[in-house]
This record gives C-alpha cells, structure tokens and sequence, in this order.
C-alpha cells in the first residue's frame, strides 16, 4: 500500500512529461525523413535556406546565392513555406 502513491507520481510523469515528448521526436524524426531537395527549412541555429543536397546524414542547405553550407540532418528544426511561415509538424 505504500508504494500507491509513488506508482501514481510515476504514471503522472510519464503521461505529462514522457509520452508528449516522444511524441514530438517521432514527429520530428517524420519530418527529417521526408526532407528533400529543394525545400526550405530552418536550423537549430537560427539560419534559412533551400536544401540542394541530401545524403544520410547531411543536408546541404544553400542559405545565400552560391553560398552552401553542410548541417546534420538533426540540426533541421522545421519547414518553410513559400509565404516564409513555419510549416507545423503534423500530430498524430
């Protein structure tokens, strides 16, 4: 009977701070997969560009005219679209 609340403390934890969270990775880890050339994204470091080139790590990202700039795959935060607003990740 004494371990009641700390099971209940733990349920609570996973339903309010795991489970969205791993929720939002996996939409995240969606998102990089369907990345291809010719998209624009944003990084994690604040920086906006087209996607010239795609390989299984790297995004080549061309943030200004002949001006590419090579970013892991995880450094992608979202997607641009055309009017320059941020696409929202879809939620299951």
């Amino acid at each position: 009977m004494s371990f009641l609340p700390m099971i209940l403390v733990l349920a609570v934890f996973y339903f309010l701070v795991m489970r969205p969270q791993q929720k939002k990775m996996k939409a995240h880890q969606n998102m990089l997969a369907e990345l291809k050339k010719g998209e624009k994204v944003t990084t994690s470091s604040g920086m906006v560009g087209k996607i010239t080139k795609v390989s299984d790590r790297f995004f080549t990202i061309e943030i200004a005219p002949n001006v590419q700039v090579e970013f892991e795959r995880s450094a992608v935060t979202g997607r641009i679209d055309a009017t320059g607003a941020a696409i929202e990740e879809k939620k299951d």
